[in-house]
């Protein structure tokens, strides 16, 4: 099993937009809290890379990394860089979706590493992020060295129940 991390380039969106909607689509009905509820069709996971995330990529203010197992795009992470004047230090961590069925096989580390290396190339020196307080995804984030910031309860609705749940902000300072 081999795996590599790519930046996706402009020019390699439309290739790629199947694969990107079928991890957003699995993910979600996997429970992942990615700002989705269910039901969630094809239709809009589709909508959101062509809407929101591809237009952010054509014009630098997001760069999309991609994870490829044996070829196959698997994962996926954003690094937000359209930030405010007064935060062009810094960039957001955002949808760090790894598609259910190639879960487990640290991809998703490989992902964020290679999301911090990108980051330290621009010149950025901090990164923030929110995920769903108790999630998995705070472990992962915690071992690579991301500290708690503050939890905000009620926040979101969890995507497959009728309930909200709380989120915690975290940060890494790059050095």
């Amino acid at each position: 099993m081999t795996h590599d991390i790519r930046k996706l380039h402009p020019a390699d969106l439309a290739i790629h937009l199947d694969a990107l909607t079928d991890i957003l689509l699995a993910c979600v009905a996997d429970g992942a809290s990615v700002s989705f509820v269910l039901p969630f069709s094809q239709a809009e996971a589709t909508t959101f890379w062509l809407q929101k995330v591809f237009p952010a990529v054509q014009n630098g203010e997001t760069v999309l990394l991609g994870s490829f197992l044996n070829g196959e795009l698997v994962g996926t992470v954003q690094l937000c860089l359209g930030l405010p004047a007064n935060q062009q230090h810094r960039g957001d961590v955002s949808k760090l979706l790894v598609h259910p069925k190639a879960r487990r096989a640290g991809l998703a580390r490989a992902l964020m590493q290679a999301l911090e290396e990108e980051t330290r190339k621009r010149g950025k020196v901090l990164l923030v992020l929110d995920t769903r307080s108790g999630d998995p995804s705070q472990r992962l984030y915690e071992s690579l060295g991301y500290q708690v910031a503050g939890s905000i309860p009620g926040f979101c609705k969890h995507p497959t129940e009728e309930h909200f749940e709380a989120t915690t902000y975290l940060y890494k300072a790059l050095d």
